[in-house]
């Protein structure tokens, strides 16, 4: 079952006020650079529920979706078992 899994992110703020990722900081200490930001629209996570920017990124050659729901960031997590 996936959960909502917030995370610390570190971002550029733009002039124009667009919001680019550049770092998913981790629970456990573990730091996931952000190699590219493939697209950035609204979205909703059917998975877990919530909405906001969504940033489809590519973080160590995966396409990961990590969302901006004002004012905190989330990814789509799996329940431990």
């Amino acid at each position: 079952m996936a959960i909502k899994k917030f995370v610390q992110v570190i971002a550029k703020f733009e002039e124009d006020g667009k919001i680019i990722p550049l770092k998913v900081l981790w629970e456990d200490g573990r730091v996931f650079i952000i190699d590219r930001v493939l697209d950035m629209r609204p979205g909703v996570s059917l998975k877990v529920g919530g909405q906001g920017i969504r940033y489809t990124c590519r973080i160590q050659n995966k396409e990961v979706c990590l969302y901006y729901e004002e004012p905190k960031w989330f990814v789509e997590g799996k329940e431990k078992s």
